[in-house]
């Protein structure tokens, strides 16, 4: 019984491997091939959308979608068996992005346009399935993860400054402009591609005193939208430096085993 169990377990270690990429013979393959897949089927649903396509093209990409959708179906339920904890990898952030990668799929056929484009968008969701195969991507993403706080602090203060840029030019920009700025949320707009410095030149102040407000916000744009690159940036390094002290303290490890291996035994 105690080997049917170890079996089992050592089943489900392999089949985890293979789908992460990790596995010595299969794991590299299986990467490469489901890379492939995800790309492809973004490709195939961009030509979907073509209006000149011819109708078989459009026969070719339906069946390569359901094949795509079986697929990743099947990958899902591999995930689920070999999880050590199914329920929580259903409700983990990479269990529920394989979920949608294949089950708005099935739901294509519900009524209503609204419905159909919004399931078509959540298709979608199965291009940051690449993320999972791409050690780059593990590290960006990891990175973003040990960074969230501050990148949610942030966020919260840039929606703050967009708030107050809309007040402000509201304010100055109001009476000349009474159709571009003629409110505080119309005027969100422009405090959204001012201080992201876009400038689209849709919506331009025209007052001495809206020119200066845009001024002082296009500086204050340069400097807090520059903050999470600063932010990311430092994260991918420190992760750096701890996989390089800790790969120092393994090697620093191993040569004391190896050196205590090769002391003689003394005899009394």
């Amino acid at each position: 019984m105690l080997g049917l169990k170890a079996h089992d377990s050592a089943t489900r270690r392999r089949i985890r491997d293979i789908l992460d990429g990790e596995d010595k013979v299969f794991g590299r393959r299986v990467a490469v091939a489901l890379h492939a897949l995800i790309v492809l089927t973004a490709l195939a649903f961009a030509a979907s959308t073509m209006p000149d396509l011819p109708d078989q093209a459009r026969l070719i990409l339906l069946w390569f979608e359901r094949a795509a959708v079986a697929i990743f179906m099947v990958e899902y339920l591999l995930r689920i068996f070999a999880a050590e904890k199914p329920l929580r990898y259903i409700l983990s952030f990479w269990g529920i992005i394989d979920l949608l990668a294949w089950m708005p799929s099935l739901f294509m056929t519900v009524g209503g346009s609204a419905a159909i484009r919004l399931l078509r968008l959540m298709q979608m969701v199965r291009t940051l399935k690449i993320i999972r195969y791409s050690r780059a991507l593990r590290r960006l993403a990891r990175a973003f993860n040990s960074v969230r706080a501050e990148l949610a602090l942030f966020y919260v203060i840039a929606l703050f400054l967009v708030y107050i840029s809309s007040v402000g030019i509201y304010f100055f920009e109001h009476e000349a402009q009474p159709d571009i700025f003629s409110s505080v949320p119309a005027s969100m707009w422009w405090a959204m591609i001012t201080l992201t410095t876009v400038g689209y030149g849709d919506a331009v102040p025209i007052t001495l005193g809206g020119q200066i407000f845009t001024s002082l916000i296009l500086f204050m744009g340069m400097g807090v939208f520059a903050v999470p690159a600063g932010v990311i940036t430092s994260a991918l390094v420190g992760r750096d430096i701890e996989e390089i002290g800790e790969s120092l303290e393994k090697m620093e490890t191993s040569e004391e085993r190896a050196r205590k291996k090769q002391m003689p035994i003394s005899k009394n």
